[in-house]
């Protein structure tokens, strides 16, 4: 397949359709039945659900028990699974149907010219508005039977599942409308039984609020099953005797909202969004409980097979990807997510105060982001514990390539935060170290090199440890997450450690909206704030290496790579295990265009960047080799400090244990076979 193609990635197309219904005539609703099979085939949908009993008509009452109405439903199936032959798009279109001596309302799964199987509803709501236990029977118990009808034969049941044997993960499981609402759903079990894509026709006249636990219910479902959740209610045509209808659909996969369609739409319409199956399969490898779940049921499902035959080539790809995994662009929800990351750090940082009788904190202030947001954050919890600001001792510790701007902003936001503050230049330490260890800088030579950056880092945090001794203090780390993913730390004593790091858990994108958030919702004075905002428009550099007239600052990003992208390759590789062709593949489809997609609520115009593939494979590679075969030693050592982000943390007392002598081979294989230079 192509590397474009959303079914080379483990995605695959889901649609949520509803026809105009047009009541008790089925031979009509085939007809709309097929219209909208065929576009979705044109679309490369995979899977295409319709509303409950979409061929009848939902609200046509007694007229359902009709033999002559009920002939024309299966004429009309036969007419689809003729026509679907040429199609790709499995269909599941609501019918009612004769089985034994009974009529079953019935989900019917149709593909390349053969019913796969027929699944009768479950439970048939018969309470305020419903008598469907008047003219239905239910299908509950109901396994291993064949039905028959207009020469066609197929499993009749509520044990099917159906399974792509050309998708990985591609299976599907049927249920029909009340069986969502009860305590324990069919869906329940079929997701257990190894169904990943839950489908729902549902027939759901509407009600003020309805909407609303619908779609509560099918988020819900989605989430406890780990599953994708395609729902489609009857919408315009219906009888409106006594009732009326709203056409709502949606798509939900592992709790989150995919799409969703117009309601009260007079007219047809097609909700599409592409699913994301190995998302699901990492959810449930990972979650040890679901399997647990599983084997202590004793249902059995009958797995019917089919071949999808999904398109090689590049069809889009109908899905938001975030730039920013670790940032909703949301402003409501990344309101609610600063709110939560802060105070996280602070109550972190309080109770260790507390666990520890200690009065003070110590920390290295630099006039960048991290140690700029680890300040804020010491200062509230001081706040919190009654204590004095004075209690905070703030240090600036310049060295050979700090620039003046870095500077001011460190010694501006650590007065205006009234803390004990104190400037220590380390550059005649650092040079006399240089010179006892033979360095040639010593000597004064311009040699430049990781030896010479990293006795300055580790003199700086030699100092704090020190004067935490002298004042009875703790230090407070301030590097982030994005740079323990990355190693971009200096080990021992150096910015890796600390007596309690605030910041390991925190991102580096996610930081400058974490500011931002504390100047908007006035945690602190409006001279500190002034401060914050000259923090942020600041260029992230570890101003370790001097830079001549003319020449730009030493630039973090240029060594180790743009941390938007890394942090996007370590959301998915941390969070989900995706393979590395698939993070490029997604970085793509977020990053390619600028004008394309949302941005985090105000995020600078001027700092709105598209990568193209090359660059994206570039620092992925970058990524790999610095995440799986060299950093993982300063992970594995780290301090104490709380996880912040549901995409996790690398403490190895939490999220990520791994040994610190991996290869990174396996993950640099797959990015080498499957994507393009």
């Amino acid at each position: 397949m192509s590397f474009h193609s959303i079914y080379a990635h483990g995605f695959a197309r889901v649609a949520a359709c509803v026809t105009t219904s047009h009541v008790a005539d089925p031979t009509a609703n085939a007809a709309a039945v097929l219209a909208a099979a065929k576009d979705c085939h044109a679309q490369s949908v995979a899977v295409a659900v319709f509303p409950e009993l979409c061929l009848s008509g939902y609200a046509i009452e007694d007229l359902v028990k009709q033999d002559p109405l009920l002939d024309a439903v299966e004429r009309g199936l036969v007419a689809i699974v003729e026509a679907s032959s040429s199609l790709m798009t499995v269909l599941i279109v609501g019918a009612p149907l004769r089985f034994g001596n009974r009529i079953y309302n019935c989900a019917v799964v149709i593909h390349r010219g053969k019913i796969l199987g027929v699944v009768p509803k479950s439970y048939l709501p018969t309470y305020r508005e419903f008598y469907e236990g008047r003219h239905f029977a239910s299908g509950a118990g109901i396994v291993g039977e064949m039905v028959a009808f207009g020469g066609l034969h197929a499993p009749f049941g509520v044990d099917l599942l159906f399974a792509a044997e050309d998708v990985p993960g591609l299976t599907i499981g049927v249920e029909i409308c009340e069986d969502m609402w009860i305590p324990v759903t069919p869906a329940s079990e079929l997701a257990l039984a190894g169904a990943s894509v839950l489908i729902n026709l549902s027939g759901s006249p509407i009600t003020i609020g309805r909407a609303r636990s619908r779609a509560l219910l099918c988020q819900s479902t989605s989430a406890r099953c780990l599953a994708a959740y395609v729902y489609s209610a009857a919408g315009a045509g219906e009888s409106t005797t006594d009732l009326a209808w709203d056409g709502q659909t949606s798509i939900y996969e592992n709790g989150v909202l995919l799409a969703e369609g117009e309601r009260f739409r007079q007219g047809g319409q097609i909700t599409l969004a592409d699913v994301d199956l190995d998302l699901l399969r990492q959810e449930r490898a990972l979650m040890g409980t679901f399997d647990d779940n599983r084997r202590q049921r004793e249902a059995f499902f009958r797995k019917v097979g089919f071949a999808l035959k999904a398109p090689a080539a590049d069809i889009g790809f109908l899905r938001k990807v975030e730039r920013f995994p670790f940032v909703p662009s949301d402003e409501s929800l990344l309101e609610q997510d600063c709110y939560e990351a802060y105070n996280i750090q602070v109550a972190g940082l309080v109770q260790r105060m507390r666990a520890t009788g200690t009065k003070r904190v110590v920390i290295g202030v630099s006039g960048g982001l991290d140690s700029t947001h680890a300040l804020i954050v010491a200062a509230k919890a001081v706040d919190l514990l009654g204590l004095p600001r004075e209690n905070i001792l703030a240090y600036t510790m310049p060295g050979f390539a700090t620039g003046s701007d870095s500077k001011t902003n460190a010694l501006a936001l650590m007065k205006a935060l009234q803390t004990s503050w104190q400037e220590l230049d380390i550059r005649t330490t650092a040079t006399q170290m240089l010179k006892d260890i033979g360095h040639p800088f010593g000597k004064g030579e311009k040699v430049y090199d990781v030896t010479f950056e990293n006795v300055q880092a580790g003199l700086r945090t030699d100092y704090l440890f020190r004067l935490a001794n002298h004042h009875g203090g703790l230090v407070i780390g301030t590097g982030d997450l994005s740079e323990l993913a990355l190693g971009w730390c200096t080990y021992g004593v150096g910015d890796q450690m600390a007596h309690y790091n605030v910041n390991a858990g925190v991102p580096k994108t996610l930081i400058q909206h974490l500011i931002r958030w504390v100047i908007a919702s006035k945690q602190f004075t409006d001279d500190v704030n002034q401060t914050l905002g000259s923090i942020l428009s600041a260029e992230i550099s570890p101003e370790l290496v001097p830079a001549e007239p003319g020449e730009k600052p030493q630039s973090t990003e240029a060594s180790v790579g743009p941390y938007e992208l890394q942090d996007f390759n370590l959301f998915y590789t941390l969070r989900f295990g995706m393979r590395p062709s698939k993070i490029a593949f997604m970085a793509l489809q977020a990053w390619k265009d600028v004008a394309q997609g949302e941005w985090p609520p105000a995020f600078p115009t001027d700092k709105r960047k598209a990568y193209d593939l090359k660059e994206i494979r570039r620092w992925l590679e970058v990524f790999l080799r610095r995440f799986f075969a060299f950093s993982q030693f300063k992970r594995s050592a780290m301090p104490n400090g709380p996880k912040v982000s549901a995409g996790g943390s690398l403490s190895p007392r939490g999220d990520w244990r791994a040994p610190s002598d991996s290869s990174a081979a396996a993950w640099l294989e797959d990015l080498e076979r499957n994507v393009p230079v």
